[in-house]
């Protein structure tokens, strides 16, 4: 079947699995779809370049409704800027990172002042 990009291999996963907050015990909703199927389902939309509801049903995602709404709980839950600095990490301790092609913006840094 060719390269499938949005699957979360065990290595990319044991990265993920501790950054989203647990579900709820007491949610009145039904037992969700599990974070590892929402995000291949969420990385399958991104890699294809589609709307939401043309999500397959497919064993390895979740809905699409699912997958569009589950990253705003995250979001939420500050699992974004975890998850980003985790895989910066990550490809640094790799070598992955092309650290001379880095800029540092200073428009948020109070200016010395002048004597």
């Amino acid at each position: 079947m060719g390269s499938r990009p949005w699957i979360a291999d065990d290595e990319l996963w044991a990265l993920i699995e501790p950054l989203p907050p647990p579900w709820p015990e007491r949610s009145p909703e039904p037992r969700p779809v599990s974070d590892r199927f929402c995000l291949q389902g969420i990385l399958f939309v991104l890699d294809n370049d589609m709307a939401w509801q043309l999500l397959p049903l497919e064993p390895e995602f979740g809905s699409g409704r699912t997958c569009w709404w589950r990253p705003d709980r995250w979001q939420k839950a500050g699992v974004s800027d975890r998850l980003h600095q985790v895989l910066l990490a990550d490809l640094n301790a790799d070598g992955e990172l092309d650290w001379s092609r880095t800029c540092v913006g200073g428009s948020h840094i109070r200016a010395k002042e002048q004597s």
